[in-house]
Protein backbone atom coordinates (compact mmCIF):
# COMPACT_ATOMS: atom_id res chain seq x y z
CA UNK A 1 0.00 0.00 0.00
CA UNK A 2 1.73 3.50 -1.22
CA UNK A 3 1.95 6.26 0.91
CA UNK A 4 -1.25 8.20 -0.11
CA UNK A 5 -3.70 5.22 0.53
CA UNK A 6 -2.00 4.77 4.39
CA UNK A 7 -2.52 8.33 4.89
CA UNK A 8 -6.45 7.44 3.71
CA UNK A 9 -6.88 4.73 5.71
CA UNK A 10 -5.57 5.99 8.73
CA UNK A 11 -7.72 9.53 8.10
CA UNK A 12 -10.78 7.37 7.23
CA UNK A 13 -10.31 5.18 10.42
CA UNK A 14 -10.09 8.37 12.87
CA UNK A 15 -13.05 9.49 11.00
CA UNK A 16 -15.08 6.27 11.68
CA UNK A 17 -13.99 6.10 15.57
CA UNK A 18 -15.62 9.85 16.05
CA UNK A 19 -18.53 8.53 14.09
CA UNK A 20 -18.76 5.46 16.38
CA UNK A 21 -18.21 7.18 19.34
CA UNK A 22 -20.80 9.94 18.39
CA UNK A 23 -23.45 7.67 18.05
CA UNK A 24 -22.68 6.43 21.61
CA UNK A 25 -23.61 9.43 22.76
CA UNK A 26 -26.88 10.90 23.72
CA UNK A 27 -28.97 12.73 21.36
CA UNK A 28 -28.94 16.10 23.40
CA UNK A 29 -25.13 16.22 22.98
CA UNK A 30 -23.91 19.08 21.85
CA UNK A 31 -21.29 18.73 18.09
CA UNK A 32 -18.77 20.15 20.09
CA UNK A 33 -18.92 17.41 22.25
CA UNK A 34 -18.75 14.68 19.37
CA UNK A 35 -15.62 16.79 18.15
CA UNK A 36 -13.40 17.35 21.13
CA UNK A 37 -10.84 14.36 21.67
CA UNK A 38 -9.89 15.37 25.00
CA UNK A 39 -12.06 14.73 28.27
CA UNK A 40 -11.02 16.99 31.54
CA UNK A 41 -13.23 15.01 33.69
CA UNK A 42 -10.14 13.55 35.81
CA UNK A 43 -8.58 17.11 35.75
CA UNK A 44 -11.68 18.68 37.10
CA UNK A 45 -12.52 16.15 39.42
CA UNK A 46 -9.12 16.67 41.17
CA UNK A 47 -9.59 20.69 41.24
CA UNK A 48 -12.78 19.74 42.81
CA UNK A 49 -11.39 17.61 45.64
CA UNK A 50 -9.09 20.22 46.27
CA UNK A 51 -11.73 22.78 46.50
CA UNK A 52 -13.66 20.16 48.95
CA UNK A 53 -10.71 20.11 50.76
CA UNK A 54 -10.91 24.23 51.73
CA UNK A 55 -14.57 23.56 52.31
CA UNK A 56 -13.88 21.27 54.67
CA UNK A 57 -11.67 23.47 56.89
CA UNK A 58 -14.48 26.13 56.23
CA UNK A 59 -16.44 23.79 58.37
CA UNK A 60 -14.93 23.01 60.78
CA UNK A 61 -13.95 26.99 61.43
CA UNK A 62 -18.05 27.29 61.24
CA UNK A 63 -18.26 24.74 64.36
CA UNK A 64 -16.08 27.29 65.68
CA UNK A 65 -17.82 30.15 65.05
CA UNK A 66 -21.10 28.95 66.00
CA UNK A 67 -19.74 27.86 69.59
CA UNK A 68 -17.87 31.14 69.91
CA UNK A 69 -21.33 32.91 68.91
CA UNK A 70 -23.06 31.23 72.06
CA UNK A 71 -20.15 32.63 73.98
CA UNK A 72 -20.98 36.31 72.68
CA UNK A 73 -24.48 36.31 72.72
CA UNK A 74 -23.87 35.35 76.86
CA UNK A 75 -21.17 38.16 76.90
CA UNK A 76 -23.38 40.35 74.84
CA UNK A 77 -26.25 39.79 77.65
CA UNK A 78 -24.36 40.19 80.48
CA UNK A 79 -22.57 43.37 79.35
CA UNK A 80 -19.00 41.87 79.64
CA UNK A 81 -17.49 44.83 77.46
CA UNK A 82 -13.78 43.08 77.56
CA UNK A 83 -15.17 39.46 76.77
CA UNK A 84 -17.46 41.02 73.76
CA UNK A 85 -14.34 42.92 72.44
CA UNK A 86 -12.36 39.84 72.49
CA UNK A 87 -14.57 37.45 71.25
CA UNK A 88 -15.78 39.65 68.14
CA UNK A 89 -12.46 40.28 67.48
CA UNK A 90 -11.42 36.84 67.09
CA UNK A 91 -14.84 35.89 65.31
CA UNK A 92 -12.99 38.52 62.86
CA UNK A 93 -9.94 36.97 62.03
CA UNK A 94 -11.92 33.74 61.81
CA UNK A 95 -14.24 34.68 59.49
CA UNK A 96 -11.53 36.29 57.22
CA UNK A 97 -10.11 33.02 56.74
CA UNK A 98 -12.98 31.09 55.87
CA UNK A 99 -13.67 33.87 53.40
CA UNK A 100 -10.06 33.52 51.88
CA UNK A 101 -10.79 29.67 51.78
CA UNK A 102 -14.13 30.18 50.31
CA UNK A 103 -12.63 32.33 47.61
CA UNK A 104 -9.76 29.65 46.95
CA UNK A 105 -12.14 26.91 46.48
CA UNK A 106 -14.69 29.13 44.44
CA UNK A 107 -11.99 29.76 42.34
CA UNK A 108 -10.62 25.92 41.88
CA UNK A 109 -14.24 25.25 41.11
CA UNK A 110 -14.52 28.25 38.15
CA UNK A 111 -11.37 26.17 36.59
CA UNK A 112 -12.79 23.29 36.27
CA UNK A 113 -16.55 24.37 35.36
CA UNK A 114 -14.36 25.80 32.26
CA UNK A 115 -12.42 22.35 31.47
CA UNK A 116 -13.94 19.82 29.01
CA UNK A 117 -16.40 18.00 30.94
CA UNK A 118 -20.18 16.48 30.63
CA UNK A 119 -22.35 19.29 30.73
CA UNK A 120 -24.09 17.99 33.81
CA UNK A 121 -20.91 18.23 35.52
CA UNK A 122 -20.43 21.76 34.87
CA UNK A 123 -24.75 22.21 36.26
CA UNK A 124 -23.59 20.66 39.10
CA UNK A 125 -20.12 22.70 39.50
CA UNK A 126 -22.55 26.08 38.51
CA UNK A 127 -25.00 25.44 41.51
CA UNK A 128 -21.83 24.33 44.07
CA UNK A 129 -20.89 27.58 43.06
CA UNK A 130 -23.80 29.76 43.82
CA UNK A 131 -24.17 27.80 46.88
CA UNK A 132 -20.72 28.93 47.56
CA UNK A 133 -21.01 32.56 46.99
CA UNK A 134 -24.37 32.50 48.78
CA UNK A 135 -22.38 30.71 52.41
CA UNK A 136 -19.73 33.60 51.61
CA UNK A 137 -22.41 36.21 51.74
CA UNK A 138 -23.99 35.40 54.88
CA UNK A 139 -20.72 34.84 56.24
CA UNK A 140 -19.93 38.69 55.34
CA UNK A 141 -22.60 39.94 57.07
CA UNK A 142 -21.77 37.83 59.87
CA UNK A 143 -18.12 39.29 59.96
CA UNK A 144 -19.46 43.00 59.63
CA UNK A 145 -21.98 42.27 62.93
CA UNK A 146 -18.49 41.36 64.75
CA UNK A 147 -16.99 44.38 63.82
CA UNK A 148 -19.84 45.95 64.58
CA UNK A 149 -20.22 44.82 68.36
CA UNK A 150 -15.61 45.12 68.50
CA UNK A 151 -15.83 48.59 66.96
CA UNK A 152 -19.18 49.13 69.42
CA UNK A 153 -18.06 47.63 72.74
CA UNK A 154 -14.17 48.81 71.96
CA UNK A 155 -15.65 52.36 72.19
CA UNK A 156 -17.42 51.64 75.40
CA UNK A 157 -20.06 54.08 74.18
CA UNK A 158 -23.91 53.07 75.21
CA UNK A 159 -25.08 53.99 71.85
CA UNK A 160 -22.79 52.47 69.88
CA UNK A 161 -23.20 49.45 71.39
CA UNK A 162 -27.11 49.24 71.63
CA UNK A 163 -26.33 49.84 67.78
CA UNK A 164 -23.82 47.51 67.58
CA UNK A 165 -26.36 44.97 68.79
CA UNK A 166 -29.32 45.97 66.88
CA UNK A 167 -27.43 45.49 64.01
CA UNK A 168 -25.80 42.17 65.04
CA UNK A 169 -29.15 40.61 65.26
CA UNK A 170 -29.98 42.06 61.81
CA UNK A 171 -27.26 40.18 60.12
CA UNK A 172 -27.61 37.70 62.21
CA UNK A 173 -31.44 37.08 60.64
CA UNK A 174 -29.87 37.91 57.19
CA UNK A 175 -27.37 35.30 57.48
CA UNK A 176 -29.78 32.84 58.43
CA UNK A 177 -32.04 33.67 55.34
CA UNK A 178 -29.14 33.12 53.13
CA UNK A 179 -27.28 30.07 54.74
CA UNK A 180 -30.88 28.51 53.83
CA UNK A 181 -30.73 29.65 50.40
CA UNK A 182 -27.14 28.23 49.92
CA UNK A 183 -28.51 24.92 51.24
CA UNK A 184 -31.24 25.18 48.88
CA UNK A 185 -29.13 25.63 45.76
CA UNK A 186 -26.74 22.79 47.30
CA UNK A 187 -29.78 20.24 47.64
CA UNK A 188 -30.19 20.75 44.01
CA UNK A 189 -26.89 20.26 42.62
CA UNK A 190 -26.28 16.88 45.06
CA UNK A 191 -29.99 16.36 43.12
CA UNK A 192 -28.22 16.66 39.89
CA UNK A 193 -25.54 14.32 40.73
CA UNK A 194 -28.08 11.35 41.92
CA UNK A 195 -29.95 11.92 38.36
CA UNK A 196 -26.73 11.81 36.45
CA UNK A 197 -25.66 8.85 38.18
CA UNK A 198 -28.74 6.98 37.22
CA UNK A 199 -28.01 7.21 33.41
Amino acid sequence: MNKTLQTISVVGLICFLVLLSACKKSETTEISDILDFTDDTTAAAELVTQANADLNKIKIMYKKNEDQLEELKTAMSSQDVERVKKISDDLVYILNDGMRLGENAIEKIEKAEAMNINLDFKEYLRLKQESLRKQLDAFENRRQAARLLRDGFGANDPKLIERGKLEFKEKEEIFQKTMETAREISKKANELAKESSKK
